[in-house]
């Protein structure tokens, strides 16, 4: 399958195993998605998963509507971690154009749920879950303290 040009908009994969990766990789309930939840609840907090917010066409991770905070888990490679992050070698122009526009999504999107009034929480798929957790319930607490 790695014959022929660009398909909808993507190089043709530079390998099959790099296709298989490229196949296989999640976009919601990863991972690190699923270990902050679970810290989450664990805490007592209960949340909406994968949810719009703000009549935007892009979903927060976990998100506390009545509170009006969204939570980002932010993959190293995909959101360019600057601890992280690597630069392909294969289809690198595309790659580097990917990442970038990934960043600038995100801060458009912090920028439009900001200006809502929503507080808008990221962290990297290599921190902890139970840091992750502890600070996104100082947060919450914050918020439900401003709201009564």
């Amino acid at each position: 399958m790695i014959q022929g040009e660009r398909r909808r908009g993507r190089p043709v994969p530079s390998s099959e195993a790099a296709e298989r990766r490229m196949k296989a990789q999640r976009t919601r309930d990863t991972a690190a998605e699923l270990a902050v939840r679970s810290v989450l609840h664990r805490l007592g907090l209960r949340f909406r998963v994968n949810r719009p917010v703000v009549g935007l066409r892009r979903k927060a991770d976990v998100v506390f509507p009545t509170e009006r905070v969204a939570v980002f888990i932010d993959g190293c490679f995909w959101h360019g971690c600057p601890l992280h992050a690597t630069w392909p070698k294969a289809n690198a122009e595309f790659w580097r154009a990917k990442i970038e526009a990934n960043k600038a999504r995100d801060r458009a999107t912090d920028e439009a749920l900001e200006a809502a009034g929503w507080t808008v929480l990221r962290y990297w798929e290599h921190e902890s879950p139970a840091e992750v957790g502890k600070r996104v319930l100082g947060v919450i607490t914050a918020r439900r303290k401003a709201f009564s």
